[in-house]
């Protein structure tokens, strides 16, 4: 039996989604017609992005799940009119994206690459470079992205230090802390931290003027999760303040970052263009693809979203 699927997303995922996902469901066995235009009331599963043209699911009565292809979910959980199961995007490929650039952009301030390469003025310094064991690294939110994170930075030799609002085991982690008084404990004399967990009521702001004063001084801040994780006031008046001593961002509260934003001209702020972990539609369209099976084989969805907690 054909199984129809909605396309919510933009025209530009579209042209990107609509070679890889159809050639994913035969691979899976799936007869599946994907497609932008189906009316409403035909549809049995919403592949869905938040900046596509779906916002009110009431219509949609006969979906079995909504299947988003972006990890975040912030923009979508608390919708009222969306009533049927809800799946985020876990995908290898993403995982590998956001895995590279953490990498990359630790060891650019542990090497202290900047130095290097923007001071070619004919001078010759010599530093010593310290070792990764010498270098301190906290990772918040040890989901599939910040354990994969963990696991890279370990391997390379940095003690590294995990939070999460439950208790975690992940491998490679010199100390695992949770809830409330382990985020302090996690994030006290921290060289350098990666923000890595999803946007709830409980997350929002969570790098206030306090916890950014326990970090090392001069630590720097690394945030490819979600742009209201940081106070952004906080986090110039603690640069300016010289207690921490750059921060590179690749999220924002607002998207695009406006040209007129402080964080562009700032001399300690790298602004990266929400660029940290795109999703590769090849590997996405295998998830989607996975979870239609599943739906129709009356199986458990896989990366189900508790609305409760937020993601």
């Amino acid at each position: 039996m054909t199984v129809r699927a909605l396309f919510a997303a933009t025209e530009g995922d579209w042209a990107d989604y609509q070679v890889c996902m159809p050639a994913a469901f035969a691979a899976a066995g799936l007869d599946v017609d994907l497609s932008p235009g189906h009316a409403p009331g035909d549809v049995d599963y919403i592949v869905f992005a938040p900046n596509g043209p779906v916002k009110d699911f009431t219509p949609y009565a006969k979906a079995k799940a909504v299947l988003s292809l972006w990890a975040g979910v912030e923009r979508i959980v608390g919708n009222a009119t969306l009533t049927m199961p809800l799946c985020r995007m876990v995908d290898a490929g993403l995982t590998q994206a956001m895995v590279e650039w953490v990498v990359a952009q630790v060891m650019r301030h542990h090497l202290e690459l900047d130095d290097q390469i923007l001071r070619q003025d004919g001078i010759w310094r010599q530093k010593r470079p310290r070792m990764a064991q010498a270098r301190p690294v906290t990772v918040l939110g040890l989901g599939a992205l910040g354990a994969a994170c963990v696991k890279a930075l370990a391997a390379l030799g940095f003690p590294v230090t995990g939070w999460s609002r439950t208790p975690k085991e992940v491998p490679g982690l010199v100390r695992s802390c949770s809830g409330p008084a382990g985020l302090a404990d996690a994030l006290r004399g921290a060289e350098i931290v990666v923000l890595l967990l999803p946007l709830t009521a409980e997350t929002e702001n969570l790098m206030n003027a306090e916890r950014l004063a326990l970090l090392a001084p001069g630590a720097v801040v690394l945030n490819p999760g979600r742009g209201p994780l940081i106070d952004d006031d906080a986090l110039i008046a603690a640069l300016d303040a010289g207690r921490v001593g750059h921060a590179t961002l690749d999220v924002f509260r607002v998207e695009p970052l406006p040209s007129e934003h402080q964080f562009w001209a700032h001399p300690k702020v790298t602004v990266s263009p929400h660029v940290a972990a795109f999703t590769p539609p090849e590997t996405a369209s295998e998830v989607i693809a996975e979870n239609i099976r599943r739906g129709e084989a009356g199986l458990p969805f896989l990366h189900l979203v508790d609305r409760k907690r937020g993601y």
